[in-house]
């Protein structure tokens, strides 16, 4: 099992409820950035560190250069969650998720779509192949 599965799992819950808030609040139609900066100000309320945007080192073979990173928000350095705001999940968005996943060694991913009337219908949970095996 991945050492930050358990945690990131335990976050999820609380990650969706702090969209959920936001959503309530905000509700369908605005720009991807108002939703990212919205939840990225509920899950400071609630005690959660986030990061967004962050450099990353990329390997490959014998060579690493350092890049700045364009995921959504990192949480508790555990778990990606990756704001929507479109017509629909796209599998790229997903893939893009699985991605940045793969390259900060994170287990667990969110992609969480706000152009929904149901937020809970826009949440899509990604895992880390082989994150969750013991």
């Amino acid at each position: 099992m991945h050492p930050l599965f358990l945690k990131a799992s335990g976050l999820t819950h609380d990650v969706i409820g702090s969209a959920i808030e936001v959503h309530k609040d905000k509700g369908p139609g605005l720009l991807e950035s108002i939703y990212e900066w919205c939840l990225t100000m509920e899950l400071g309320l609630r005690g959660y560190s986030t990061k967004s945007q962050d450099n990353v080192t990329v390997h490959y073979k014998r060579s690493r250069r350092e890049y700045p990173l364009r995921c959504d928000l990192l949480v508790e350095g555990c778990l990606i969650v990756e704001v929507k705001a479109s017509e629909s999940v796209l599998p790229i968005h997903k893939a893009q998720c699985l991605s940045y996943m793969k390259l900060l060694d994170i287990p667990l991913g969110l992609v969480i779509n706000f152009n929904e009337q149901k937020l809970t219908e826009g949440v899509s949970r990604l895992i880390l192949p082989s994150a969750n095996l013991e």
